[in-house]
């Protein structure tokens, strides 16, 4: 048997016995996806970044809600929801909560990076917690080490408590299953269960991890005794119950001009430039009128139906839902303006504009990811060969007592054709590795 045989061996036989997910295949790779120190620190400071970016969004929000800043804030951020859903995510008893973890999307670029989304209930946590322990027993030097991505998770439930996962988010209840099974291992004097959401109820002091998406409620028919636990104190939620926290259009608010102080005061000059190398240029898709001087900032057009008269050489965008909708999850409400046809790119943006009030999206510049090689084993040979592919990085924070702390990153490097970046079949998986600088 040869090295690379011997080692595909070594890690197929650590693979849990229910998998990690469900109905879901990937490539493995002989290799963690390197990060040099540099990167590796830039990556550390980025953290902090969006821990207080997410609290400036909170303050925000709260503060428009309140009348301390324009209505208009508040009502992007609330349109398609339920009022109860808004009067609950309001609530002055968890007014300053933020998600305790914090997974952004980074698009590698020829330039540095790009963050695609926040996602702040992110898939992915057993298995990058099981790829870090696995590839360093087999001797890497793993960014976060072997067991921070597990000691990060018991951060959010340190005494014990439940994951609360949906059907909807059926798909990742095999990680939770094996990362639920390892603090238990680790912590055998206290309990972690996953519970399924639809039918869950829950008890006074037992906390509760979110792994369901707030749209998903209506299908959750047990949900309202879990929601009067959380407003009562008998139970703590994280992520919380804030679906104004998981909109896109953050990144479109971050950049309106008006807003700018607000952002600079409250994110710091430092920080404020560091996000706008990163955060990439994005628009609220909103069909208000503009005045007859006033033109779109960068797109220098009066009105979005000249976006969507755009040649595909000046496409270089994209139309996303904002959030609060199934079309939010993943890629699934993503177009690709330089990807797709001419009608096709306008029957977004029209679709865009009727449903704001409804269902808001953003249009977002697209940063092309750049190009490099990785190995991986072919899945069905065994046989090991190099990918050119684009790279989506997840590094996975934990906040606990308000420091974060970077545990790990999740690599997702896909053949170089295609444009959205996300797991699939022919994608390989592999945890950061750290590198020393060249």
């Amino acid at each position: 048997m040869s090295a690379d045989s011997h080692l595909l061996a070594s890690i197929r036989s650590a693979f849990p016995k229910e998998g990690l997910f469900a109905e879901k295949d990937f490539l493995l790779s002989p290799d963690p996806f390197p990060i040099d120190d540099k990167f590796a620190k830039e990556l550390e400071q980025l953290g902090h970044r969006l821990y207080v970016f997410q609290r400036a969004c909170n303050e925000l929000y709260q503060r428009s809600a309140n009348g301390k800043q324009p209505a208009w804030i508040a009502q992007y951020l609330d349109a398609g929801k339920p009022a109860e859903l808004i009067e609950f995510s309001r609530q002055k008893q968890f007014r300053d909560d933020v998600p305790l973890v914090i997974r952004p999307d980074l698009i590698l670029t020829d330039a540095g990076y790009t963050i695609a989304e926040i996602d702040s209930v992110p898939g992915g946590i057993g298995l990058t917690g099981w790829l870090n322990q696995t590839y360093a027993a087999l001797g890497h030097d793993i960014l976060g080490g072997s067991d921070a991505m597990i000691e990060g998770f018991r951060s959010l439930l340190p005494d014990g408590g439940d994951i609360v996962i949906s059907e909807e988010a059926s798909t990742y209840r095999p990680e939770m299953n094996w990362i639920a099974a390892q603090l238990r291992e680790k912590h055998p004097d206290l309990e972690w269960r996953v519970l399924d959401a639809e039918t869950y109820e829950p008890a006074s002091g037992r906390n509760v991890y979110r792994f369901f998406e707030l749209f998903d409620l209506p299908n959750l028919p047990r949900i309202f005794a879990l929601l009067d636990a959380v407003r009562n104190g008998a139970v703590r939620i994280t992520p919380p119950i804030k679906p104004f926290l998981e909109e896109k259009m953050w990144f479109a608010l971050f950049w309106i001009q008006p807003l700018r102080e607000f952002w600079r005061r409250e994110l710091g000059e430092k920080y404020f430039l560091k996000l706008q190398e990163v955060i990439p240029y994005s628009w609220p898709l909103d069909p208000t009128p503009l005045p007859q001087h006033a033109v779109i900032p960068r797109l220098e057009i009066h009105d979005w139906r000249e976006a969507a008269k755009l040649s595909q050489r000046e496409r270089d965008l994209l139309i996303k839902v904002s959030g609060f909708s199934p079309l939010g999850w993943g890629s699934r409400g993503i177009v690709v303006g330089s990807d797709v046809p001419q009608v096709e790119w306008e029957r977004a943006t029209e679709e865009a504009l009727a449903t704001f009030q409804t269902t808001p999206r953003i249009m977002q510049r697209f940063h092309k990811a750049r190009l490099l090689d990785h190995r991986s084993w072919d899945n069905d040979t065994g046989e090991v060969k190099t990918t050119r592919g684009r790279v989506r990085l997840c590094p996975y924070y934990f906040v606990e007592n308000g420091k974060v702390k970077l545990s790990g990153a999740l690599a997702t490097i896909v053949p170089a054709d295609k444009k959205l970046l996300h797991g699939m079949r022919d994608a390989i998986l592999a945890p950061a590795g750290s590198v020393p600088d060249a």
